[in-house]
């Protein structure tokens, strides 16, 4: 009898805890969200990664930029400019966004280029130099023909060359997220660039966890399969990284209020 009483309350043995998510040892990766034409901000949270990063014990360190580099900020163009310098000088990924893809789309279909100006698109077409006066007045042709004469070959070539998918040990970079149930060979390019609900309201464990953007929140959304940093850059005066060194993982932020934006 005292060893039945006993056995109900005797607790139960913890389990061992889930792992966490890590990158391999001594390596440190950094990963932006969407910049979308806000260099400010690019500018001011580059800086706050390599004091964060200069704090911190060697590593070998790593940034990821998650895509939509472009569109909807006033400095579409400084923005790829200073990550192609980015990528010359260092251990720099970038993943293409929808809208590096709508752009590129729009250099040789007028329907595309009609998407992506209603979606940011006319004020990186302003950043490359059009005036509002050749956008007022101009036809999608024309508008079409002056696309592809402003935006230099060096910074087409740039965004088609950008990847689609990155992986750091636990970790997946995408930009927009990835379809449940499908390996990771077998997952397409439009899901990668533009999912949305089907990934957001997975809540099951991926082979990954996934780090990415393109979905807007007021802060970092931290999920047991998912970390999403978008922080809606262009709007917010808010660009926001991920830091990540064994199974540590941290949060920086460039910030701007909104009386101190760039007039555009």
């Amino acid at each position: 009898m005292f060893n039945k009483l006993r056995s109900l309350f005797t607790p139960e043995p913890e389990l061992p805890a889930e792992p966490q998510a890590s990158v391999p040892a001594g390596q440190r990766v950094y990963a932006i969200g969407d910049i979308h034409g806000r260099l400010d901000l690019f500018e001011q949270l580059l800086a706050l990664i390599q004091s964060d990063d200069a704090a911190r014990a060697p590593a070998d360190t790593r940034l990821v930029l998650l895509g939509d580099l472009i569109d909807r900020g006033p400095e579409s163009r400084g923005v790829v400019e200073r990550a192609m310098a980015l990528m010359q000088g260092g251990k720099v990924r970038v993943l293409a966004g929808n809208h590096e893809e709508m752009l590129l789309g729009s250099l040789q279909d007028e329907e595309t280029l009609r998407h992506f100006l209603r979606h940011g698109g006319k004020e990186t077409m302003f950043s490359y130099g059009l005036t509002q006066d050749d956008y007022s007045t101009a036809k999608l042709d024309l508008l079409r023909q002056r696309l592809n004469e402003l935006v230099p070959p060096s910074h087409i070539a740039f965004m088609r060359g950008m990847e689609n998918q990155i992986a750091y040990g636990d970790y997946l970079f995408v930009h927009a997220g990835i379809r449940p149930g499908v390996p990771l060979d077998e997952q397409t390019v439009s899901d990668l660039r533009w999912i949305r609900r089907e990934f957001l309201d997975h809540d099951e464990p991926y082979s990954h966890v996934v780090v990415h953007g393109h979905t807007i929140a007021d802060e970092p959304v931290i999920r047991p399969n998912r970390v999403g940093i978008d922080t809606g850059a262009f709007a917010s005066g808010r660009l926001t990284a991920i830091g990540l060194e064994a199974d540590e993982r941290w949060f920086l932020s460039g910030s701007i209020e909104p009386a101190e934006m760039p007039a555009r």
